[in-house]
């Protein structure tokens, strides 16, 4: 489904889009440290929380937005599409992330509330709007396909074409530095407003669609939180089930999964693990992440307490989004655990 608006073109140039569906997006593996300097440079740019957008303005001024896997976007965010339409010419080709900012931080949990509400969304784009942070151009009527030309002049093009994009548009150019230091001073400071680190590409690579040639280095942080409940079996749990209290009702919710443990991790676990004898708060199957079905687990005393490493990525700042990593065993107390997802006590 495309969401268009028609408009007179002001001339009768024929222009060339060589882009009439879905996109397939150059793609980032992880990184654990900022890398070394490399001939030709880098670019360093903020990572968003958000849905990944790829954006075509066709010739007759048709717009489509979709998902990095083809979904259709633009029926959930019509203020997007309308912005697409009203402020960039025809032809052109976008790469970027819808994010949905709240009390000062990106909020992932309105965004899905966003795309959930299809059926209301000219309401909500008035009453909840979001934004799209572009921080690619892959084509213009006016420069052709740019995919083979380097970053660094996709990205003069791209500044070039927001010289026309107001102030308050929902479209957003993204920020980006060349300077190392300044993007270690993003990824040190930007985590409070729901940033999740950094993307680091090649300033003279071309834009090459599936190519994990970008790098992304998440900000990450250590903690700890109280062990409600495995998969696997108490013998050898393949994950760990998580909880926090909450600071408002002093209950005992879910707050995140690790990652599948290693045979050492497993080891230190299991002796710690018990079974719980007077009831248990978490129901019988748990919805572990926003994208499953309610998962069956074993239970557990709520007693054992073990460090983690998450990233910044949260569901309405009740759960991490992400699997953590388990770290060690930790000789505390529940009730020495931060509450709800905070990182100090």
């Amino acid at each position: 489904m495309l969401v268009a608006w028609n408009r007179s073109l002001a001339s009768s140039e024929v222009l060339v889009v060589r882009t009439t569906g879905p996109i397939e997006p150059m793609l980032a593996k992880s990184i654990e440290r900022l890398p070394l300097p490399r001939p030709g440079g880098w670019h360093y740019e903020p990572k968003f929380d958000g849905y990944r957008a790829l954006a075509t303005i066709a010739t007759d001024s048709s717009v489509s937005v979709h998902s990095r896997r083809g979904t259709p976007l633009g029926p959930a965010f019509p203020e997007i599409v309308g912005a697409l339409n009203a402020h960039l010419p025809a032809g052109t080709v976008l790469d970027g992330e819808i994010v949905c900012w709240r009390g000062g931080r990106l909020d992932f949990a309105a965004l899905q509330h966003r795309y959930a509400g299809r059926r209301q969304a000219a309401e909500l784009a008035t009453t909840h709007a979001c934004h799209l942070v572009v921080f690619d151009v892959l084509e213009t009527d006016r420069d052709g396909d740019l995919r083979r030309r380097p970053l660094r002049e996709r990205r003069m093009v791209l500044e070039r074409l927001f010289g026309r994009v107001p102030a308050r548009s929902p479209l957003t150019l993204a920020m980006h530095t060349s300077d190392p230091a300044v993007a270690q001073e993003w990824y040190d400071t930007m985590a409070v407003a729901g940033i999740e680190g950094l993307v680091i590409k090649p300033a003279d690579s071309p834009y090459v669609p599936g190519a994990r040639e970008w790098l992304k280095y998440k900000a990450r942080q250590t903690t700890d939180a109280i062990v409600g409940g495995v998969t696997g079996n108490l013998r050898r749990p393949e994950t760990l089930l998580l909880g926090r209290y909450a600071s408002d009702t002093g209950g005992f919710h879910y707050a995140g999964r690790t990652t599948r443990l290693t045979d050492a991790q497993a080891a230190a676990v299991a002796p710690l693990l018990a079974v719980p004898e007077n009831g248990h708060p978490w129901p019988a199957r748990l919805i572990v992440n926003w994208r499953s079905a309610p998962t069956d687990y074993l239970q557990v005393a709520p007693l054992l307490v073990v460090e983690i490493r998450a990233d910044t990525a949260t569901d309405a700042g009740r759960r991490w989004r992400h699997a953590v990593r388990m770290l060690r065993v930790r000789d505390f107390a529940p009730d020495e655990v931060p509450l709800d997802l905070d990182l100090e006590s």
